[in-house]
């Protein structure tokens, strides 16, 4: 399904900064729909004056009209005229007479979408259509004639340039209050004129026994708060209705986010609306995530620290060894240590457990570099094409093989010379092949799968990501060893 950005600029008709307003009121569409109790549709205009679809949210306390998505359907010939006329003339239109849709009777209002520009005229970008199912009516509660009254507001700010205020920060959907969860209306001087049960009962939690309507909301919050507690420094501008921001409170073990939204008319304060909802639950997993994550990172740190201690030992011990056989057996085992301790290095600084092994790589090629060298031996390593971002599965055996694989190309590739050691990264969809191929006088016929490095890489390699392993060896032409490793084969092998 195509983005609301991609059916926008494909008419183009809109700037960057229209799109932008455009999904701002498109986030909002949930807010919208669940005030109105009606199905709320955001349409812009297409390159031959007609309009298409663009967002579509049905509403969550009522039946919706629209049984089938027509995000990216174009205006249905008994809307095109009132849609037109809304765009057109910047005034909100409503149908004359029931519009029967697939034998339901409804009633559909079309507001024009302003967009304010500074001190330059506002203009119009878009409309929305309200699609109310009149086949439903029945006589409204005190609550539900509040939110069509908040609902007619807000559509009447959106077409004066008032909304969506784009001064508002954006803030992550998880947990972000909604109509139904709790709704406080309050006048401009910021005195509470209704408040819903769930509202009411999200207060009470929070340690406030009476009734909301008719208190200051800022006179309430302060009354809830512990004296001793730090609090957001945007809550007095929250609950006093000025400013569209979002915030929690927290008292007695419960927590509340409030989000408020000015309402005005034609650019003035009018009052407000604070919708507010319990995320107690939601706030303690978070800070359950936030320190499992902690955990793993520190686990990571101290793993990394440990092993860079081992690897420490190994090259003091070698140092100390009387011959040459053990000294590199040593070496060998430091060099491996390291490379394992700076995957985890890099996963120790960051919340996700997978790797930007690019940057795992580079930092294992400079150790390999540095360590297997010979003094008789000038090796040049540079490496082309991205590994991409990969789990940690699979980053410390890819990084201990490939360490193998440079290692024997240095040591033995290139043993006594001068010449090159490539590493070439071409990732797909599914899979990963890397080569590396030096410059070397290549190895001799029968020697390719002797020693304990080759047998260390074949069983990274194909016993645990899975892979393929193959070496091309031509005499006086250097060698060149191939991986080929199927991405999705360790998520297989978990089902």
């Amino acid at each position: 399904m195509s983005t609301l950005s991609d059916l926008v600029y494909a008419q183009g008709r809109s700037s960057a900064e229209d799109v932008e307003w455009l999904h701002r009121l498109a986030g909002d569409g949930q807010l919208l729909a669940d005030l109105a109790f009606a199905d709320i549709v955001l349409w812009v205009p297409t390159s031959d004056d007609g309009f298409v679809a663009v967002a579509h949210t049905r509403p969550s306390g009522a039946a919706t009209l629209f049984y089938r998505d027509i995000v990216g359907d174009l205006v249905r010939p008994q809307w095109r005229t009132q849609v037109r006329d809304a765009f057109q003339t910047g005034r909100i239109v409503d149908s004359a007479s029931p519009d029967w849709f697939e034998e339901t009777p409804t009633r559909v209002r079309a507001v024009p979408v302003v967009r304010s520009r500074g001190t330059e005229p506002a203009q119009t970008i878009g409309v929305l259509t309200r699609h109310t199912n009149l086949g439903e009516a029945r006589i409204p509660s005190r609550q539900q004639i509040t939110f069509n009254d908040c609902a007619d507001e807000l559509f009447g700010m959106a077409a004066t340039g008032d909304f969506p205020d784009m001064s508002a920060p954006t803030a992550p959907r998880r947990g972000a209050p909604r109509a139904s969860d709790g709704l406080v209306r309050l006048d401009v001087d910021g005195i509470t004129t209704f408040a819903s049960p769930n509202a009411l009962s999200a207060f009470n939690r929070l340690g406030f026994d009476d009734e909301l309507e008719g208190e200051s909301l800022v006179e309430v919050v302060t009354g809830i708060l512990p004296a001793n507690r730090q609090f957001d420094e945007s809550l007095p501008v929250v609950v006093t209705g000025r400013a569209p921001w979002r915030t929690d409170i927290e008292a007695r073990g419960v927590t509340v986010s409030l989000r408020t939204i000015p309402l005005r008319d034609h650019g003035k304060r009018i009052g407000a609306i604070v919708l507010c909802r319990d995320v107690t639950e939601i706030r303690h997993q978070e800070q359950e995530l936030i320190t499992k994550d902690a955990t793993i990172r520190e686990i990571h740190h101290r793993v990394k620290n440990n092993l860079q201690t081992v690897a420490s030992l190994l090259r003091i011990q070698s140092r100390r060894s009387h011959t040459e056989e053990a000294r590199e057996a040593l070496t060998q085992a430091m060099r491996r240590v390291s490379a394992i301790a700076v995957v985890h290095d890099t996963l120790s600084e960051g919340l996700a457990q997978n790797v930007d092994f690019d940057e795992v790589f580079a930092r294992v090629l400079k150790l390999v570099a540095e360590v297997a060298a010979a003094p008789n031996t000038r090796a040049r390593t540079h490496s082309t094409g991205q590994f991409g971002t990969l789990p940690s599965e699979y980053a410390t055996p890819l990084a201990l093989a490939l360490t193998e694989l440079v290692t024997n190309a240095v040591e033995h590739g290139l043993a006594g010379q001068e010449g090159d050691v490539e590493i070439i990264a071409e990732r797909t969809g599914e899979h990963l092949e890397v080569r590396v191929r030096d410059t070397g006088s290549g190895l001799p016929e029968g020697q390719v799968g002797r020693g304990l490095g080759t047998q260390i890489v074949r069983t990274l390699i194909q016993g645990e990501l899975g892979g393929t392993i193959d070496w091309h060896t031509i005499m006086g032409s250097g060698t060149e060893v191939t991986i080929e490793i199927p991405l999705r084969y360790i998520d297989r092998s978990k089902n």
